[in-house]
């Protein structure tokens, strides 16, 4: 009796962790890619995030939703990876181009925007990782700054305050004008 349970428990907790990883997959591989950039070190990162979901999905206290406790655990990952000797000692790749950028043929004014979109990624990365963190979690994973509070664990004003500096200094990179205002 006890063992079908258990079966039927580690069945639930399976069908739960595809559907986690099919809804937030490519929600962590982006968040680790903006930490490490190097898309093959955030494949490995993402894995190894959604072992840790499913190895600690049956202490889920749903004091949160899945989408911030998957941030979390991601971030994380993320910066125990980044504070490692092995991270420390690596020259970061060059940003690798998405599958659908290479098989997308399209209009110059198209081409003209990708090149834009990957300059601005490019500095985005280039900026610190507080800064970098509040600006990829804001305006390319569109959480709220509270959602962003609850997954860094720093205070909104903090939030607040890193967005300012980050599009200053976004703002200065690009050589002025008006940029990602709220």
């Amino acid at each position: 009796m006890q063992e079908d349970q258990d079966k039927h428990e580690n069945q639930s907790k399976k069908e739960l962790l595809v559907d986690l990883m099919e809804e937030y997959g490519d929600m962590v591989l982006r968040v680790a890619y903006t930490y490490v950039k190097e898309r093959q070190l955030a494949e490995d990162i993402s894995q190894e995030v959604f072992i840790r979901c499913y190895q600690s999905l049956q202490s889920f206290e749903n004091r949160s939703s899945y989408k911030t406790w998957i941030y979390r655990i991601t971030v994380n990952s993320c910066k125990d990876y980044v504070k490692s000797w092995s991270f420390r000692n690596l020259f970061p790749k060059s940003i690798i181009e998405t599958e659908n950028e290479r098989k997308m043929n399209s209009p110059s004014s198209q081409m003209e925007q990708k090149e834009e979109n990957n300059e601005l990624f490019e500095k985005v990365l280039n900026l610190s990782l507080k800064l970098r963190e509040v600006i990829i979690f804001y305006y390319y994973e569109d959480l709220s700054i509270e959602e962003i509070s609850n997954v860094i664990k720093v205070k909104p004003n903090t939030i607040k305050s890193r967005l300012r500096r980050a599009r200053i200094s976004l703002k200065e990179q690009i050589g002025g004008g008006i940029f990602l205002e709220e």
